[in-house]
C-alpha cells in the first residue's frame, strides 16, 4: 500500500510541474474568502488550475503524508478535459496525468475497502 501512496505523490508532482510548464502555475494564492467557497472545484471563485494549486494538491498531499483514507472515486479528468478546451491549452500530458491519478486514487481506495 506504500507504494500506492508514493505513486500519488508523484503524480502530483507530475502534474504541478505540468502545470508550471503549461504557465498555470500561480505565485500568489487567492483570497481566503475565494478559497472559502462551497461550490465544487471552487467553480464561483477559482479557475480550475488554482482549484488543483491552492485546494486539491494540498489536500491529497495531506492525506498521503498521513497515509489516510483517500476519496472512494475520483472523476477529475472530465474537469481537466473542460478546463484545457476552454483556456486552449495543448493539455494531453496534463489530462493522461488527471487519467492517472483517477486511476490511482480508485485503486488505492478499493485497497483500503478490501482490506
Amino acid at each position: 500500500m506504500s507504494h500506492d501512496y508514493t505513486a500519488l505523490a508523484a503524480c502530483l508532482i507530475d502534474i504541478e510541474e505540468e502545470l508550471c510548464r503549461l504557465n498555470q502555475w500561480q505565485a500568489q494564492a487567492p483570497s481566503a474568502e475565494d478559497l472559502a467557497s462551497t461550490q465544487p472545484f471552487c467553480v464561483d471563485t477559482l479557475r480550475f488550475s488554482q482549484w488543483v494549486q491552492f485546494v486539491f494538491i494540498p489536500l491529497l498531499s495531506t492525506l498521503i503524508g498521513r497515509r489516510a483514507l483517500l476519496p472512494v472515486k475520483s472523476q477529475i479528468t472530465p474537469m481537466a478535459e473542460e478546463y484545457c478546451k476552454v483556456e486552449a491549452l495543448e493539455g494531453a500530458t496534463l489530462i493522461a496525468l488527471f487519467k492517472q491519478l483517477d486511476s490511482l486514487l480508485t485503486a488505492v481506495s478499493y485497497t483500503h475497502l478490501t482490506l
